[in-house]
């Protein structure tokens, strides 16, 4: 829990930062580009405060309202997230598309390069630090929070390189026209954007629905149950689902009706050690029946 919540900080306070940066060179610069860098930031600040909240939230224990846990914060937390930057996206094109029609050149090119390049190399070491964490412990709000970070490192150096080129090009070309290239480039960071709230939203959606686990997962419950039964033992109606980091399985199990309560007792215990010893985060319930 305190290492999750000690790097969804982190994010909240990088995130930060860079904001301020690319808001004053953007602004200096008149870069639509690099505002839209500061308007993406700003959203990946959002989507960071809200993971901290969320994981914070989570990881509390079930209590008599929500006999389940709160796991599902974590969901909320992600579709609230993919909405803030498909949000993101649309301000972007928009501006973009505004720069075109109202042209006005980009000055100082070299230090929004600076910028962008600072913003991307910043990123890339707290995405990673922030998704291993995310991996370790099962977390969607933190993973989510780490794909924003990491699509920020390729807009960032696409902006960069964006800018680069319109620097070295007018050594060559005496036009204004290479400032075009500024706006489009936004466009193109905004459809990335676009890609990146689309897979998340999918993503942080589906356990909502009580979307059972991945076809690999509930795989290896069938094989791991599996184990355990013979011919007079045997399990039907398997149900999987996942909220936030947490999973639940649940089944029934046909016993022998000569069987003792403390075998099945014993049987279950073991079916559910196992099963939980395999994957993190896990609630076991199993219906015994006779037969």
């Amino acid at each position: 829990m305190n290492r999750k919540v000690s790097v969804a900080r982190l994010s909240v306070l990088s995130n930060s930062l860079l904001i301020l940066m690319k808001l004053v060179v953007g602004m200096t610069s008149g870069s639509i580009s690099i505002l839209s860098e500061a308007l993406h930031s700003f959203m990946d600040l959002l989507a960071s405060i809200i993971s901290f909240f969320s994981v914070r939230i989570s990881d509390t224990p079930a209590d008599e309202r929500h006999p389940y846990g709160h796991g599902k914060f974590e969901n909320i937390s992600g579709v609230i997230e993919a909405m803030l930057i498909f949000i993101a996206s649309g301000w972007i094109i928009f501006e973009a598309v505004k720069k075109i029609i109202h042209f006005h050149p980009v000055e100082k090119i070299g230090l929004g390069i600076v910028v962008m390049t600072i913003s991307a190399i910043v990123n890339f070491f707290v995405s990673g630090k922030i998704n291993n964490v995310a991996k370790s412990t099962n977390s969607i709000a933190l993973e989510a929070d780490a794909l924003h970070l990491m699509v920020d490192v390729f807009t960032s150096l696409g902006v960069a390189g964006g800018l680069l080129l319109m620097m070295i090009l007018s050594y060559f070309i005496k036009s204004q026209i290479i400032h075009y290239l500024d706006p489009v480039i936004a466009i193109m960071v905004a459809v990335l954007i676009l890609r990146e709230s689309y897979i998340l939203f999918k993503k942080a959606y589906a356990p909502l629905l009580d979307e059972s686990l991945s076809e690999e997962e509930v795989s290896r419950i069938k094989i791991i149950i599996g184990k355990y039964c013979s011919e007079t033992v045997n399990f039907h109606d398997l149900r999987t689902r996942k909220a936030g980091n947490y999973r639940y399985v649940d089944f029934h199990l046909n016993l022998p009706a000569l069987m003792s309560v403390k075998e099945a007792h014993d049987l279950c215990n073991a079916i559910e050690d196992t099963i939980k010893g395999s994957f993190d985060q896990t609630e076991v319930t199993i219906h015994e029946e006779s037969i």
